[in-house]
């Protein structure tokens, strides 16, 4: 007999609930993180009486009634809407681009104007059959949006000129003839009061639960002690890389305390020019309309990913993507483990995403 059920590799929403889910039925779980925290990338931390999102701005947001009540369980969210700022130099414009934007770029008062200047644009370049990204943002939403909100912050992303990014990154850039500032159209979004934490302390309540523990450094131990693993770390990691190494990008943070009340007025602005290194500023406070005397704010730098730094995000275009199913193809062969989350199957998930592919993955090995 193993010691326990499940052994679950990693803290983040995707093992949390699949281990709260096989503990509310009797199934006796491990929960293991190489980190010395639970909750993975949406952990929050008090600072200065702020709850701090550790790893970049967590905005809850969905359409799915059921993973809205599914997740209000355990918590209870604010009335946060999410209306993020872009600074291109000493400009700021409001997002996604809507009417406030266009009047701020051209001086345009209605939708019919907005929509006739970005038409010309867009005839103006005459690019019919987009070669790269640049071209495929151009023919959608023309030069002046590119090159003012588009092109830096791409480029900063990803790593390399938006000239070397295929087009299929951007299939389209969502334009509203509205004036209207809520990134999300979902019919439910907010912060969780409190903080994300806690969410995934009550998930693991009364679960056993290691941290500072990293599976491959007792790979072997870890693989005997439970009759399944439910894996949300790197899936080519997992199986030694054996048909090569996926892509990621990695982020680095810089976080500080700062003696002031409010430094930017809003929770999120966005550098849209290159020349500034990190692609956002983020002010904790504002997720949950802070007034304390000092606040707290983070720069976020995407970074090319090694072996040695922390795993944010995919790399889904087509290679990636074809070397995936070949590790996918191995994984369905395995009876012993189950791959979750934006690692373990290697796609872009938003929370609600996770928390909906972790409630199938509960109802297919647990029903």
């Amino acid at each position: 007999m193993k010691k326990y059920d499940y052994l679950i590799v990693g803290s983040g929403l995707f093992g949390a609930i699949f281990a709260y889910e096989a503990n509310k039925i009797g199934k006796k779980c491990l929960v293991i993180d190489k980190r010395s925290h639970i909750a993975g990338n949406i952990y929050t931390e008090e600072i200065e009486g702020i709850n701090v999102h550790k790893y970049g701005a967590h905005i809850f947001h969905t359409n799915s009634k059921e993973v809205w009540e599914y997740i209000n369980q355990f918590t209870e969210f604010n009335r946060y809407t999410n209306s993020p700022v872009a600074r291109y130099k000493d400009e700021l414009y409001n997002m996604p681009f809507n009417m406030n934007t266009f009047n701020k770029l051209w001086g345009v008062i209605t939708p019919k104007e907005a929509a006739k200047k970005i038409e010309e644009e867009k005839k103006e370049a005459g690019i019919t059959t987009p070669k790269n990204l640049e071209e495929q943002a151009i023919s959608l939403v023309g030069k002046t949006i590119y090159e003012k909100l588009v092109k830096g912050y791409t480029e900063k992303q990803w790593g390399k000129k938006a000239t070397e990014l295929p087009s299929f990154i951007i299939k389209r850039l969502p334009v509203r003839f509205i004036y209207d500032n809520n990134y999300f159209n979902d019919a439910y979004q907010g912060i969780p009061i409190g903080g994300y934490t806690k969410i995934v302390e009550k998930l693991l309540s009364g679960i056993d639960v290691k941290l500072n523990t990293d599976f491959f450094d007792d790979r072997e131990e870890y693989e005997n002690i439970a009759e399944k693993i439910v894996f949300t770390g790197m899936i080519d990691k997992y199986y030694n890389y054996k048909y090569g190494e996926l892509e990621y990008r990695s982020l680095k943070f810089e976080t500080e305390i700062l003696e002031e009340e409010n430094y930017q007025g809003n929770a999120v602005v966005n550098y849209t020019e290159y020349e500034v290194p990190y692609t956002r500023i983020i002010e904790h406070k504002h997720f949950e309309f802070g007034n304390q005397p000092t606040t707290v704010i983070t720069k976020e730098y995407p970074e090319n990913w090694t072996r040695d730094k922390e795993p944010y995000y995919p790399v889904n275009n087509d290679k990636n993507n074809e070397l995936y199913e070949k590790y996918k193809e191995l994984a369905m062969k395995d009876s012993k483990v189950i791959f979750g989350g934006r690692l373990g199957q290697y796609k872009y998930y938003n929370m609600d995403q996770v928390i909906a592919a972790a409630l199938k993955c509960v109802k297919e090995q647990l029903n």
